[in-house]
């Protein structure tokens, strides 16, 4: 089913959702936005974000994990603008029906969705974008994951034409947590493992992969693992098994993936202290100072604080007696009145008053924190919305 490009929104999508019963009897639906994709030699990008993000709860219950901030930008938007670098036009998005509204609200008409009815793994998810993909080769990549290096050289290596696959690497210190794989002296994947009790190498699979068409006969052979989920690693197993040849890029910048409030606290400090342009923007009386690396966004305005960089403070903010510490992060439309905040992502609409020491928190959407008369430290998840009163 079609939707006008400049109709499409959240209420578009749950209409459609809600009214297309087969969509429960297909497993997945396609909404495209862009017109029928080419056959061939054309270069797509899939990008995964149907995850429903249970480590992150509460704040999951009411948004996409994907469109979570860090360091003031949706973690999704990394990977959007590295596709976009690389040359790429065709993107397609999974999306879940639980979440996926918002995500196209948010993405608009750029890109096409394919909805996955049920959370049946990575191979899974490529299965029910094959209307999307065709048979044209494509870059997948797991949307809630953060990765330094740019696409484009990875595009160049798989372009080349050597291998039907190639799959990105990074040596970690614990395997065990990951998809594992074996690499010969040429650089080409002998074997992969699914988070073995016995990693055979430090060698830990990213979520970026380069793909052909041939992936799609591979993970029609694969079976559910022990948790039912169609694996990824089987089918590049398949791959590897039938005799085609799979390169492993080794990354040598960080990867990040943003599963758990640690995750997503470490992933604001590592991009904070990047590069970036620093921009200021608001208002700054005489009375406060800024110091280090700070953005302050257009129509906020800073009163008698100080804030110490590495720092975002976002547009039509008020900060007002109070000291904001390196590494945090205020989204568009806060106000913090005599606190301390350190560490923290503090999302749209925030509002934080007479808190002593907020640290290492994530604050929800339009959620209050609000104290009278403790002097206490606090570390607290928040999810939208929520009201937080200390008396």
């Amino acid at each position: 089913m079609y939707f006008p490009a400049n109709k499409v929104g959240i209420k578009d999508f749950c209409a459609f959702y809600e009214n297309e019963d087969s969509l429960k009897e297909m497993g997945a639906a396609q909404i495209r936005y862009n017109g029928t994709a080419m056959e061939g030699e054309n270069l797509k990008a899939l990008i995964l974000c149907a995850g429903k993000g249970t480590r992150l709860r509460p704040l999951t219950y009411a948004m996409p994990k994907h469109l979570i901030p860090v360091a003031g930008k949706p973690i999704l938007e990394y990977a959007l603008e590295k596709i976009k670098r690389c040359g790429i036009e065709e993107v397609g998005i999974v999306i879940s029906p639980e979440t996926g509204g918002e995500i196209v609200e948010h993405c608009g008409s750029r890109f096409d969705y394919i909805v996955q009815e049920k959370p049946l793994g990575i191979a899974h998810a490529v299965k029910v974008s094959r209307d999307f993909l065709k048979d044209d080769p494509f870059l997948l990549f797991l949307g809630d994951n953060l990765l330094e290096e740019e696409f484009l050289p990875g595009k160049e290596e798989f372009l080349k034409g050597e291998a039907e696959a190639l799959i990105y690497l990074k040596e970690v210190e614990d395997p065990r947590r990951f998809g594992v794989a074996i690499l010969d002296r040429d650089g080409l994947v002998q074997k992969v493992v699914e988070k073995p009790k016995e990693p055979p190498s430090n060698l830990a699979i990213v979520g970026l992969y380069f793909f052909s068409p041939q992936i799609h006969e591979a993970i029609e052979k694969i079976q559910p693992s022990q948790r039912g989920e169609y694996e990824i690693t089987d089918a590049i197993g398949s791959l590897v098994s039938s005799g085609f040849k799979v390169k492993g890029r080794i990354t040598k910048g960080w990867w990040l993936d943003t599963g758990k409030k640690e995750d997503l606290l470490e992933a604001n400090r590592v991009i904070l202290r990047g590069e970036r342009k620093w921009e200021m923007k608001g208002e700054v009386d005489r009375e406060s100072s800024i110091e280090d690396q700070v953005e302050v966004g257009e129509g906020t305005r800073i009163i008698r604080s100080q804030i110490l960089g590495p720092a975002i403070i976002g547009r039509n903010c008020l900060v007002e007696d109070s000291l904001i510490e390196p590494f945090t992060c205020l989204g568009e439309d806060c106000i913090v009145i005599n606190s301390r905040i350190a560490s923290s992502i503090i999302m749209k609409g925030a509002e934080i008053k007479n808190v002593s020491y907020l640290k290492e928190s994530i604050i929800g959407r339009r959620a209050r924190i609000m104290v009278s008369g403790s002097k206490q430290n606090f570390s607290i998840h928040a999810g939208d919305e929520t009201e937080v009163l200390f008396w």
